[in-house]
């Protein structure tokens, strides 16, 4: 269907300029504007200008702190999760619902209940644990295979695992209370790096490496692919080192299911920096100071916005 032009005067003409039509004699515009002077939000997506978001303010030094933080650093939940408990009405803070996401509070004096259970702000602690196979990785009371918290009855409070190991997978993993911490070291957003020790049936071609390297199509989306080093291939077992900076459920495993090869072994070897030196299978230490800063500081710079590149 032809465009009107009902502004068009009798006998005008257009002239193209670009993608543009403009009335012949009329000069063209520059370059389109924003509304503080900046480039416009097509201008800038097109040529690839990257916005930096404001800074987000800082909470003031009074002693309080944000409801949805309280609930992570106590170990209820992430900040994402604590939202959708307040926006739904399942917080009380000093016996009344709270529905505000901003609200804040003093966690001295302030009592804080979810789904009519009190939350109290423990201490911080984080945990790398050495999981040998045929352990789960559930804190579920009933279960009967034996969990990854069974193994550390002497460490107090709560704990869960950050992220899981499947029941015939082995190697690191960490747990902690922290709720904010987890949801660092699982959410893809934060690519933190963890490696594997993989064996698989059958012979790994190379044209099977780049397609488990460019990301694969699973029920729940394509994954993001994976660094692959191939170790060694013997008979019908081919050994690999991979990297996965994201984690879906069973990915390995899913994925060379997917290309023809089943996983036999799968062991976690390395979570940033942090490797299985001095643990043996079942054993555990805490985190030292410098090791949890180092992990957080590893997956701000990965969040970070990187022009163009690939990870």
């Amino acid at each position: 269907m032809a465009r009107r032009h009902e502004d068009r005067k009798p006998g005008q003409r257009f002239e193209r300029s670009g993608s543009q039509r403009r009335p012949a004699g009329r000069p063209a515009r520059g370059p389109a504007r924003g509304t503080a002077g900046g480039p416009a939000r097509g201008v800038r997506r097109k040529s690839g200008i990257r916005v930096t978001p404001a800074a987000p303010a800082r909470e003031l030094d009074d002693g309080k702190v944000r409801l949805n933080r309280f609930l992570a650093m106590a170990g209820v939940c992430s900040r994402r999760a604590a939202d959708e408990l307040i926006a739904g009405g399942r917080v009380e803070v000093n016996g009344e619902a709270v529905t505000e996401l901003g609200r804040r509070i003093d966690p001295k004096t302030d009592d804080v209940h979810v789904d009519g259970e009190a939350v109290r702000q423990e201490k911080p602690v984080y945990v790398l644990f050495n999981k040998p196979k045929n352990v789960v990785c559930t804190n579920a009371r009933h279960e009967q295979k034996k969990r990854v918290i069974d193994f550390l009855p002497e460490v107090r409070g709560r704990l869960f695992t950050v992220g899981r190991l499947d029941l015939d997978s082995e190697g690191l993993i960490l747990l902690t209370n922290d709720g904010d911490f987890a949801q660092r070291m699982t959410h893809p957003r934060f690519g933190v790096p963890k490696l594997y020790s993989v064996e698989l049936r059958g012979r790994v071609a190379q044209r099977d490496l780049e397609r488990a390297r460019g990301g694969v199509w699973l029920a729940e989306g394509p994954t993001a692919g994976m660094k692959i080093k191939v170790e060694r291939v013997i008979g019908d077992r081919s050994q690999l080192k991979v990297m996965l900076r994201e984690g879906k459920n069973r990915e390995i495993r899913r994925v060379f299911a997917k290309l023809g090869f089943p996983v036999l072994e799968l062991k976690r070897i390395r979570i940033g920096e942090l490797t299985l030196h001095g643990l043996k299978p079942g054993a555990w230490r805490f985190l030292q100071r410098d090791e949890i800063e180092d992990l957080v500081r590893l997956a701000t710079t990965a969040a970070e916005p990187v022009g163009g590149g690939d990870q």
